[in-house]
This record gives C-alpha cells, structure tokens and sequence, in this order.
C-alpha cells in the first residue's frame, strides 16, 4: 500500500499540522510541493481537481481523497494505528474542537494573515510592513491569545491532559507569530502558552516539520 501523500508547501500552517498529525502517529508519507505563494502551481488543472478552492493542503491515501486541513488531520488519526489524537472523553473532545474553531476563526486571520504575513512574509517578498494592519489585527489576535491561554489554565495541552489536534493546530501559527515582535509581547502576556509552547517546540515531530523561510 502507497505512503499517503500530502499536496502543499512546507511553510504552510495548515500542511504542517497535517504534517504533524502524521508524525504524531509514526506513518510514513509523501509529499508533493504545491507552492501558493506565486498563485501558479495551486491554480492548474492538477490541483484544483484536488481543492477546487485552490488552497492547501489536500490529501490522497490509498484512492481516498480528501481536502480541508482539519478533515485531514481526523482522517489520519481516525484511520492509522498509534496514539489518539482525540480526547475519548466528551467534555475534552469538545474543548479540542471549540480550540480548533478558536484557532481557525479568530487567531489564524489575526496572528497570521495579518501580523505573521506583515512581518515576516511581506519583507521576504521584497515588500514593506504595512504597518497599519499589523496594529489592527493586535486586539483580536490579544483576545485569541487569552482565549488559548484560558483553555490551558491548569491543563497540560489545549484540550485537557494529553495532546491532541488541537495543539497540532496551533503549533505552526504560535512558531511563526512568536518570531514577531507581537508574538513576543503577547506571549509574553501569556505564561501557560509560553510554557506550553517552551514544551511543544521540543517535541521530535515539531522539529522534523519546522519550515525553512530562507
């Protein structure tokens, strides 16, 4: 049986955590480079019959595919043996899934598409930080930040007591946003994300994963 195989870009938040997942559960994988950055390669023909909203990641194992960054990251846990990834008790499973929407919702528009992207994407492209945005997007990114560090107010991980995809979630936005000089204060602000992070940071798959922006 063939290796599933993921379709994205390393320096992706979403692939990564798909990544991770994989990792997380020992199975071997493949991936095949889908660069976004340009608007050329996730907008051919090959890719949009995989996402046909020209995102990443998508997804392929064994005939079976899959698009949705969250959906993949289920899949992998639901369909490989190893460690779950999903609280069997209803009340942490549901904390998992309100981080996850939390993540998704409100600390992914903020913290990345705005201050990570300004800060660290735009000056690579050879642009300049729109500075304006950066301030906008510091009170909801705030709030997502209070919000996280609530969830892990005397609990390990964001869903309760073991790991889950929720911290898999996040993992790859607070790596990019705590490079940031908002990241910093905000983390600063946040003593148990900065302790989780402190931990998460060294886990093996978060090193195997950790994207190369140079």
């Amino acid at each position: 049986m063939a290796n599933p195989k993921i379709y994205g870009a390393p320096y992706s938040t979403y692939v990564r955590s798909a990544r991770l997942a994989l990792e997380e559960k020992g199975v071997a994988y493949d991936i095949e480079s889908v660069d976004i950055l340009s608007g050329v390669e996730n907008n051919t023909p090959e890719h949009l019959a995989r996402h046909p909203f020209a995102k990443i990641p998508a997804f392929e194992h064994d005939g079976f595919a899959l698009y949705e960054g969250c959906a993949i990251m289920r899949y992998v846990d639901e369909a490989f043996n190893g460690p779950p990834l999903q609280p069997g008790d209803a009340r942490e499973r549901a904390r998992m899934t309100q981080a996850m929407s939390i993540i998704d919702s409100y600390a992914y528009p903020s913290l990345l598409q705005q201050i990570v992207i300004q800060r660290l994407v735009v000056p690579m492209m050879g642009g300049t930080t729109d500075e304006e945005a950066v301030a906008n997007a510091v009170p909801q990114a705030r709030t997502s930040v209070g919000a996280l560090e609530a969830l892990l107010d005397g609990n390990a991980y964001l869903a309760g007591s073991a790991l889950s995809l929720a911290d898999l979630h996040f993992v790859p936005i607070c790596d990019y946003v705590s490079k940031t000089p908002e990241g910093e204060g905000l983390l600063g602000d946040a003593p148990n994300l900065t302790r989780w992070w402190a931990e998460m940071s060294e886990r093996a798959s978060v090193k195997t994963t950790a994207p190369q922006l140079d």
